[in-house]
């Protein structure tokens, strides 16, 4: 098969599709061959050398994909799954080529209504979103939610699932253009972190009661400062750094927490059970149109380095499929 390499860790230019081994399905593992796979900052992080593939996952980048099963391997044979089913899939590697062996657990169906490639769009930010919201955050009806990255992947997903929970949305961007389209998904509130202090804008929305935080370090205080009396920050990723002060005092009299949580690093048993409640509790929501995947753009998987510049420069909204 063909996939996308790492050569060294560097820049795009890095990418490089390659003629490499077919995968084999082993215990507990079904065999998928790819329609298309998605872009993730982690992927990017990952290229960069800084986010290295947990032990035994395919070094190859792509925590998702989408296509038709190939190869049931052992122990899978009851699973439920059949020779040519269309499904998509979280991985933690591998999704940048042409067959990718996934553990059982971690396979979707496609949802009804969404096309094949347009469903690897959906496995990571599901999975993310919904564990941090509800697993981690508690998301409550009526709650305020605050999203950094409403333009990204994430937010974009996050807004609407939030919405379809019956949470009050707010956003952070960096463009107008992507806070208008955020409107359009449902954010009520929306801030643009270029030109407004979105600490003090939620204070006077009365504050959040959860932040979908992608920044770490270096908007700690600001959220803190974001929150309600028992608010809650779940932590998902360190674009703005690894370190930061706190104000311990206002944490102590908010009754404030903070969260911190990856998906990639997880055990199989604790994926399979975030996918389960995927399954359950968002796929309907998918399914009854609710919740749509938002596409930025499609690119050929050959030409990956592409579709990572556009992802550095933070020129899209939604997600960024590469397409076989």
């Amino acid at each position: 098969m063909h996939a996308i390499r790492i050569t060294a860790p560097g820049g795009p230019e890095v990418l490089a599709w390659s003629e490499v081994p077919d995968p084999v399905a082993g215990e507990g593992e079904v065999l998928v061959d790819v329609a298309a796979g998605a872009v993730n900052r982690a992927d990017v992080a990952q290229r960069q050398g800084t986010y290295p593939p947990p032990p035994g996952a395919s070094e190859y980048p792509g925590l998702e994909c989408s296509g038709t099963v190939a190869a049931l391997g052992p122990g899978t044979e009851d699973s439920g799954w059949s020779v040519g089913d269309p499904v998509c899939a979280l991985l933690s590697g591998g999704g940048y080529a042409e067959k990718v062996a996934v553990p059982v657990g971690q396979l979707l169906p496609v949802p009804e209504g969404v096309g094949l490639a347009e469903a690897a769009a959906l496995p990571e930010v599901a999975a993310t979103v919904w564990s941090n919201l509800v697993m981690v955050g508690g998301l409550r009806e009526g709650e305020t939610v605050l999203v950094h990255g409403g333009g990204s992947g994430i937010g974009t997903f996050a807004i609407q699932f939030a919405r379809a929970l019956g949470a009050r949305v707010a956003v952070t961007a960096g463009s107008e253009e992507k806070l208008a389209r955020c409107r359009e998904l449902g954010a009520e509130i929306t801030v643009n972190y270029r030109t407004e202090d979105f600490a003090e804008r939620m204070r006077e929305e009365g504050g959040a009661d959860l932040i979908l935080d992608i920044m770490g370090g270096s908007y700690l205080d600001a959220n803190l400062r974001s929150l309600a009396t028992n608010g809650r920050i779940t932590m998902i990723a360190l674009m703005g750094g690894r370190r930061a002060e706190a104000d311990l005092g206002r944490m102590l009299a908010k009754r404030l927490s903070v969260h911190a949580t990856t998906l990639r690093s997880r055990p199989l048993d604790e994926k399979a059970a975030i996918v389960a409640g995927v399954l359950e509790q968002v796929w309907p929501l998918v399914e009854q149109g609710a919740i749509r995947p938002v596409v930025d753009r499609s690119v050929p998987m050959r030409n990956a380095a592409e579709a990572h510049r556009v992802m550095e420069s933070s020129a899209h909204t939604g997600k960024i499929l590469l397409t076989l």
